[in-house]
């Protein structure tokens, strides 16, 4: 090639070598009509010059003694402009893959992401597909691309950190999904996916870095993983929300009822058949009557129950609750619990707290007996394990999932705030509210 690189920068200042015979005596370079910046006659037919600025396709002369002649043509070619797609930003380990879309990338030399080197394919004078380099800290860097026609900066790349989640509150809600939990951690922002066991939240909204608000689906009773994809990576907190199950009550022999009691949520019966009351009774929800799915939450039951009274307890209780303020934790009793007057359950503001109660006998509610939870504490966040039988008396009002081993018996006049689940025995209202808190 006369004319060795034949395209280069506006601004000048290229090394080009020029390919003839009879340089000898040369006197004059010429781009276009304006002087080389420099040039070195290497032999009688090469000569090394500096490109001065200048634009567009010009013409090549050198003059020397004997006349001047046209070498070949030079191509000054504008600075690259491009922009990056997608969002600019991913993974500290790099690895991803980028599009740069631009002008002036044909003669694309160099792509780098501050001092980092990438590799990269020219597609096109306005295309380049780019692995992004990995980096030794988050942050953003200066993307920049070498061409004949110069160096284009001013795009910023950002590596972000791999995304972490603190916790999920609230932390459990009903199979049928459809609720909104707020997911805490880092490094949120350009979050692409939030799933639950896998599935895909309804829908989510990043509110900041630190925090996403996510629309359950519907989902399998019990525990299930709550991951995050963002550009940075990906996350995933095992069983960090519960799926909890559709019944308010559910009897494993029996569901008796008297009076205009009135049911917020699933009642049913399994592995017993009998179900009377209802109405007068009224369920608002389905009655399920040792179906697929009375039988289904039944094991579910068993399994929570098996679950809950294996926890290690933080406190041992006995006698009488009333008048008693607890935070969160696993209590137990080796025999037979009763509950006069107000039994104060306070979260401490982690709307997430937990009480297991582990009984190992009976549960007895004096009448007008009262729960107050305080301070985020919820009802779907109690246990009462009852290793025989419970009875809540007249008017008392309660909160918690009520799991006992063998019968409940609800007096007139109680509400209950929570469930009333009986494994092996049977479940006794009298003008009752049961309201499943989810």
């Amino acid at each position: 090639m006369p004319v060795s690189p034949n395209q280069g920068s506006t601004g000048g200042g290229d090394a080009v070598t020029l390919t003839g015979s009879h340089f000898t005596g040369t006197t004059a370079v010429r781009y276009g009509s304006r002087q080389a910046t420099s040039f070195t006659v290497v032999s009688d037919t090469t000569t090394d010059t500096i490109t001065p600025s200048g634009h567009g396709a010009v013409p090549v002369s050198v003059t020397t003694a004997g006349g001047t002649g046209i070498v070949g043509t030079f191509y000054y070619l504008p600075p690259p402009s491009f922009g990056i797609n997608p969002p600019p930003a991913g993974p500290l380990g790099g690895g991803n893959t980028v599009i740069f879309t631009g002008l002036g990338l044909y003669t694309t030399s160099e792509v780098r992401f501050g001092t980092q080197a990438a590799v990269f394919t020219v597609d096109s004078d306005g295309r380049l597909t780019v692995t992004v380099p990995a980096a030794a800290a988050a942050g953003p860097v200066q993307v920049t691309v070498t061409t004949r026609g110069g160096t284009a900066s001013g795009v910023t790349y950002t590596y972000l950190d791999s995304p972490s989640i603190t916790a999920v509150t609230l932390d459990s809600g009903p199979v049928d999904g459809g609720n909104l939990v707020v997911i805490t951690g880092t490094a949120f922002s350009y979050t692409t996916s939030v799933t639950f066991d896998g599935t895909p939240a309804l829908s989510f909204r990043v509110a900041s870095d630190t925090e996403i608000d996510a629309v359950l689906p519907a989902g399998e009773l019990g525990p299930a993983d709550v991951s995050i994809t963002t550009l940075g990576g990906t996350t995933t907190a095992a069983d960090a929300y519960t799926y909890l199950g559709r019944f308010a009550v559910l009897g494993g022999a029996s569901v008796t009822n008297s009076g205009l009691s009135s049911v917020t949520g699933d009642l049913g019966v399994s592995p017993g058949v009998s179900i009377t009351g209802f109405p007068p009774g009224q369920v608002y929800g389905s009655i399920h009557n040792s179906d697929a799915a009375a039988a289904a939450a039944h094991a579910d039951m068993i399994t929570t129950y098996n679950d809950a009274v294996g926890q290690i307890p933080d406190a041992s209780i006995t006698g009488d609750l009333g008048g008693l303020t607890l935070p969160p934790g696993v209590y137990s009793a080796a025999s037979s619990i009763g509950l006069t007057g107000t039994l104060t359950l306070d979260a401490q503001g982690n709307r997430n707290a937990d009480w297991i109660f582990q009984i190992g006998s009976t549960l007895t509610t004096a009448t007008a007996s009262h729960m107050l939870l305080i301070n985020g504490a919820t009802a779907r966040n109690v246990i009462w394990l009852i290793g025989s039988s419970a009875t809540l008396g007249t008017d008392t009002d309660f909160a918690g999932r009520v799991l006992a081993q063998t019968s409940i018996t609800v007096n007139a006049g109680v509400t209950v705030n929570g469930q009333v689940l009986a494994i092996d025995g049977s479940v006794t209202l009298d003008t009752n509210r049961i309201t499943r808190p989810w």
